[in-house]
């Protein structure tokens, strides 16, 4: 029987020849992921049900990124609880202060995730790995627990869509565009528990960083996963990074799929999601004339070194609109060095930018960043739901790092074309 690249990972995992959507399987597990808002109810859950070691101490990851550096004593307690509990436990991959990033951009950095490999964390955005060739999917805290004992979930094995990618992206045009492009064609539930696999001839156009952002999103299109076919770019990033065998899954040729799209990459245009959802979008010169009051370029959606460059081309010489607020947040500690040491973090400050550690913390209005009752904000990040950057009367538009620099120039939603 045909599968998916999807399904073959899955049913190697749950050491099955074939498996078929809607199947029920139990898989073993790669890594386990969890942060310092969802740890904590795992670790609590996971004490609860009697547990008193996990299945392997390599193969759990805790990445304090949400709410730290902590912004108020009930986030030092649960950063606390973290740390108490992954050093009782021996647990390898422990992310704090100083050495952490944001989750999804810091586990495919360091090669803790790779091709091929079943992946869970208690974060929706966990499907970014998929980038890689790896299944990964978000699950619940209570999963999270059940996962650190036993190294094993269960899983429902998904039908897909398929997404054949042609062409190659125009100047400053960036994986965030064919993602919010494609939230907006099919809608928040158009991949409703399904894989979104990515292939095609234009694939080779897309960079490492354009993937993960794109695999990030997936989740806002309703998907269980996102997953990119492997390539010679794939294997070029793990190089280095990932220190063990990983094997390469590909899809049969006549493997089923609920749906296929044809995406010219020639064709997206620099794309903007309007409140309150990721599917509301409108292609630049549909924006009209909307002012802001705050910028953010970052998140484990668009934080990355080429995500940085992009918006420190169009900043550099310049200088943030008066009245608007515009944060950086370089999403790794390597990120954030690797910036410096280029010059970027000087174009952001002399531009007029805060640059922040690695953070969260706007993007799911935790801090750096709320917004209050009436403010309009352009972020680089993945929701743009009610209240979710601050006040239930704020406004997010969800943009690349392209367009959120040119906005922060202007003081509205803005093209690139139009600062340069």
């Amino acid at each position: 029987m045909a599968m998916t690249m999807t399904q073959k990972i899955l049913a190697a995992h749950a050491g099955l020849d074939k498996v078929e959507a809607g199947q029920l399987i139990r898989c073993k597990l790669d890594m386990v992921l969890g942060n310092d808002v969802t740890t904590p109810v795992a670790i609590n859950e996971f004490e609860k049900a009697g547990f008193d070691s996990v299945f392997d101490t390599e193969k759990i990851s805790m990445v304090m990124d949400h709410f730290t550096p902590n912004k108020d004593i009930k986030s030092a307690a649960h950063t606390k609880q973290c740390r108490d509990f992954a050093s009782k436990l021996q647990i390898k991959n422990y992310f704090d202060v100083g050495d952490m990033g944001i989750e999804h951009a810091l586990l495919p950095e360091k090669g803790l995730v790779a091709s091929g490999e079943c992946v869970i964390g208690a974060d929706s955005h966990t499907c970014t790995y998929g980038a890689l060739g790896a299944f990964s999917t978000g699950v619940g805290s209570t999963d999270m627990a059940a996962g650190m004992a036993t190294g094993e979930a269960w899983f429902k094995v998904p039908s897909a869509i398929k997404f054949n990618l042609k062409g190659k992206l125009n100047e400053y045009v960036m994986g965030k565009d064919v993602i919010l492009h494609i939230i907006g064609m099919i809608g928040v539930d158009g991949a409703l528990y399904k894989s979104t696999e990515f292939s095609g001839e234009g694939l080779k156009n897309l960079s490492m960083d354009d993937r993960l952002s794109m695999a990030n999103m997936a989740i806002e299109a309703g998907a269980k996963n996102g997953i990119f076919a492997v390539d010679e770019i794939t294997k070029a990033y793990q190089a280095g990074r990932v220190d063990r065998e990983y094997k390469i899954y590909e899809a049969d040729p006549d493997a089923p799929y609920d749906a296929v799209y044809d995406i010219d990459l020639s064709e997206i245009k620099p794309t903007v999601a309007f409140p309150h959802l990721p599917e509301n979008t409108k292609t630049i010169d549909e924006v009209g004339d909307v002012k802001i009051d705050q910028v953010v370029i970052g998140s484990c959606t668009n934080g990355r070194m080429e995500d940085l460059e992009m918006a420190a081309n169009i900043i550099k010489g310049k200088k943030v609109h008066e009245g608007v607020r515009c944060i950086v947040i370089p999403a790794t500690q390597k990120i954030y060095l690797e910036a410096m040491k280029k010059g970027l973090l000087e174009i952001f400050i002399n531009a007029g930018c805060a640059v922040s550690t690695p953070t969260c913390g706007p993007c799911l209005g935790g801090h750096m960043g709320i917004l209050a009752k009436g403010e309009r904000a352009v972020a680089t990040t993945n929701r743009n739901f009610v209240g979710r950057m601050g006040h239930p009367e704020s406004e997010v538009y969800l943009a690349s790092p392209a367009v959120a620099a040119a906005s922060a120039i202007t003081g509205k939603i803005s093209s690139p074309k139009e600062v340069l």
